[in-house]
């Protein structure tokens, strides 16, 4: 592990694929300014393009604690950031009441005190770690609504928060920051000036090699190639939801399982479930379709091959 951070572009780059990250430039850079301006990275997306692993990963490769807040609609303060322990404090009143030797005054302070408050992710952040600050990953931001989104904004700004019986509680040195969104709503303009923004997209038929490659080895390269190209034909139809890098690299192991040698169109249907989620996109590839676009990969890649 290594607390300190890179240097420049090529050691983020470095850094990532130790971990078993393949990120190219744009990403890297995206990470590297973040790092290094001390702005929060905003990654927006389609889901399973792998915004959510650029977090763990570099939480991993820099030794730092992940921090996950998981957004959803209703989100609140209580949630969030933190609540204080009812059932405690009642047994503190009971047994101050019991005992006789507490003023109203002194059990106030005593009951609103820190030992009786409950940090949620974004106040855990805020506190020092001895590996160095930790990384904050806000994920799914356009999941939450939109006052939850003000107040993160609030936060982020200072990387402070109050508490109103305690006063305010401020990071020494803020927590490296990472946002995602599946863009299921567009988020506020004022949120994404203040971080540094990166849309990552799908990855080229190159780089979604190498991640098969790395996270799943015992796939033939054949197969591989055949599984990648024809994942990137799919993505180029109408579908609910196009499969990301995640179901690639889950069908390949899929396939791997079935002693598919190659991709054909029995293999094909009785694992399409592992790459398709929904039942309409499942239909869109029944019958012809589907080996229409294999048909395509495969001729491409004669055609490639033959020209080497």
């Amino acid at each position: 592990m290594n607390s300190h951070l890179p240097e420049n572009v090529p050691e983020v780059i470095s850094l990532l694929r130790k971990e078993g990250y393949i990120a190219d430039e744009s990403i890297a850079t995206a990470i590297f300014l973040s790092l290094k301006l001390g702005r929060p990275l905003f990654l927006e997306g389609e889901a399973g393009v792998g915004k959510t692993e650029v977090a763990k990963v570099l939480a991993s490769s820099l030794g730092r604690q992940l921090i996950r807040l998981q957004c959803y609609e209703g989100l609140d303060v209580a949630s969030a950031v933190y609540e204080w322990n009812y059932q405690a404090q009642m047994i503190q009143i009971r047994l101050a009441e019991a005992s006789g030797n507490s003023t109203q005054k002194n059990l106030e302070q005593d009951i609103f005190s820190e030992k009786f408050l409950i940090e949620r992710p974004i106040l855990q952040a805020l506190r020092p770690q001895p590996e160095g600050p930790p990384i904050l990953l806000v994920d799914e931001l356009d999941r939450a609504d939109e006052p939850f989104e003000a107040f993160l904004l609030e936060a982020l700004s200072d990387f402070q928060i109050s508490v109103p019986e305690i006063g305010t509680i401020a990071a020494d040195i803020p927590p490296i920051v990472i946002l995602t969104s599946n863009r299921t709503r567009e988020i506020h303009d004022a949120l994404k000036r203040r971080c540094i923004y990166h849309w990552l997209d799908y990855p080229s038929v190159e780089r979604e090699l190498e991640i098969l490659a790395e996270k799943a080895p015992n796939t033939p390269l054949e197969l591989s190639t055949q599984i990648v190209n024809f994942v990137h034909k799919l993505r180029s139809l109408d579908l609910f939801k196009a499969p990301g890098v995640a179901e690639t690299i889950d069908w390949a192991d899929a396939l791997v399982h079935l002693n598919a040698a190659e991709l054909d169109p029995t293999a094909i249907s009785n694992s399409i479930g592992v790459l398709l989620k929904y039942q309409d996109d499942i239909q869109k590839m029944s019958g012809t379709e589907a080996k229409r676009l294999l048909d395509e990969v495969k001729a491409e890649l004669n055609t490639v091959s033959s020209n080497v």
